[in-house]
């Protein structure tokens, strides 16, 4: 009885084999009916909103790889780093926005194009009481988003932080 099922054995182990040899063999092989693009990185385009302040942080303002746009944190500060609307939500709110609307035209895109906005707030109880205020920037729908509540912002002062994620279709 043993000896009758060795060489069936034998047979289905070199059957087995020759099967793997000829799978391995065509993945090997380049489909001719793929389509060989080839794909060319975009170079990052970045954007200082004040050249100086953000060169003594450390920052850039923003970056645009191809469609795709992301913008730094806005906060509520005239062009010498100096805190506008201290105690005013709704003034730096105002403030955050109007310098993420100048990042957003440099590019061409309109908050219609934002898909991420991000709030960082010292006061979450503050912010939704203007929070009705993006009513006026979002106009067609809101994009994704966070909310979050901070212990403290850059400088002192500071109640908002907005940044924002673009997208724009060719």
């Amino acid at each position: 009885m043993k000896k009758a099922i060795y060489p069936l054995f034998q047979l289905l182990m070199i059957a087995t084999i020759g099967v793997l040899a000829i799978g391995v063999q065509s993945c090997n092989e380049v489909s001719k009916d793929v389509d060989e693009t080839v794909v060319i990185p975009e170079k990052p385009e970045y954007f200082l909103l004040r050249p100086e302040l953000e060169k003594t942080y450390g920052y850039s303002h923003a970056v645009r790889i191809g469609n795709d746009l992301k913008i730094s944190g806005a906060v509520s500060m005239d062009n010498d780093g100096n805190l506008i609307g201290e105690g005013d939500m709704e003034l730096q709110m105002k403030n955050c926005y109007s310098d993420l609307e100048k990042v957003l035209k440099h590019y061409r895109y309109t908050f219609d194009d934002v898909v991420v906005e991000n709030v960082y707030t010292t006061d979450m109880a503050k912010f939704f009481e203007v929070a009705e205020y993006r009513n006026s920037i979002y106009t067609k729908q809101f994009p994704t988003g966070t909310w979050l509540e901070v212990n403290g912002l850059a400088l002192p002062g500071q109640l908002i932080e907005i940044e924002l994620e673009a997208y724009k279709s060719e």
